[in-house]
């Protein structure tokens, strides 16, 4: 049986459709990815997915309950961490722990072995209010608590936004650990880099899911050569290469370019005859590898079925 199910659900607020008949299913025991920018989506498929709001349309079920008629068994059964650190923050580190252990009807060393690795990092700052604490330490104390009742499933939205590229680092290693223990994740994030540590991901825009699929798959799917070029005047080739004919694409990435062809050639050189008209100064082009973003920027700009 799948941890998560979800069958063409919707969620409109007023006239604006912020989920638009999504259905993806997630397998027991994996790291499962929702990626894309702020207001595609996530945050109502969590909050639906956590019986914090009810779905217009469609049906998902978590832990075999459904969202809407068993909503008190999901509560149960499930760590929710919202993007928003939502802890009691005049409450020292320990009393959140230990509320949040009450209310499940638990304590803290009944289940230390799952916290143990997260709760050892934030021991020292027991007596410390929660409000006080750093951004890093914020979110492994958010992820303890969420996880002091051992969780089948483990909803995490948009867990390092804001949070400093050591602490993600550290926070990601850790959900790894999670999930050799048999717990399934969900998560959210609008960092494409973090789409690598997921098992598999759906990329998600406007409220519609555009693929879902292994990363890795993701990237072989890419269908036609990638280029990067760039010049010294990078702005006037990009306006002159989104104009010509024979481009398919082109796009500012960092400090280059990247394009594709209408021709699907794969050949440097032929790229570098369509830009000779425009005499583009320090013309660099090379061949690359798609990246996670340019497959979400390739799929956000095909046509809608």
């Amino acid at each position: 049986m799948n941890a998560v199910v979800v069958k063409n659900i919707e969620k409109k607020y007023g006239s604006l459709a912020a989920v638009r008949n999504v259905s993806f299913e997630v397998r027991k025991g994996e790291i499962f990815g929702l990626i894309g920018p702020d207001g595609a989506g996530k945050t109502s498929i969590f909050r639906m997915l956590t019986t914090l709001l009810l779905p217009d349309g469609g049906t998902a079920t978590v832990a075999g309950f459904d969202v809407v008629n068993q909503y008190r068994q999901i509560r149960d059964c499930i760590g929710y961490m919202p993007g928003r650190f939502s802890l009691y923050q005049d409450l020292t580190v320990e009393e959140n722990l230990s509320f949040f252990a009450t209310v499940f009807g638990t304590t803290i060393r009944e289940n230390y072995d799952l916290i143990k690795d997260i709760y050892e990092q934030i021991k020292p700052f027991s007596n410390r209010r929660a409000g006080k604490l750093s951004g890093g330490m914020k979110q492994k104390l958010a992820l303890c608590c969420a996880l002091i009742h051992k969780p089948e499933v483990l909803f995490l939205d948009e867990p390092t936004t804001g949070v400093d590229v050591v602490s993600r680092k550290e926070f990601w290693e850790m959900l790894g650990k999670l999930k050799k223990q048999g717990i399934t994740i969900v998560v959210s994030t609008p960092y494409m880099d973090e789409a690598h540590l997921c098992d598999r991901i759906a990329l998600l825009q406007k409220g519609v899911i555009m693929s879902i699929d292994t990363p890795e798959n993701l990237l072989k799917s890419y269908p036609k050569t990638l280029f990067a070029a760039r010049a010294d005047n990078i702005y006037q080739l990009l306006q002159d290469l989104r104009a010509d004919a024979g481009v398919e694409s082109c796009y500012a990435f960092g400090e280059y370019l990247h394009l594709t062809l209408k021709s699907g050639s794969s050949d440097p050189g032929f790229l570098r005859e369509i830009a000779a008209p425009y005499q583009s100064t320090g013309l660099e082009v090379k061949v690359i590898v798609p990246t996670i973003e340019d497959s979400f920027i390739r799929l956000m700009n095909e046509p809608t079925p």
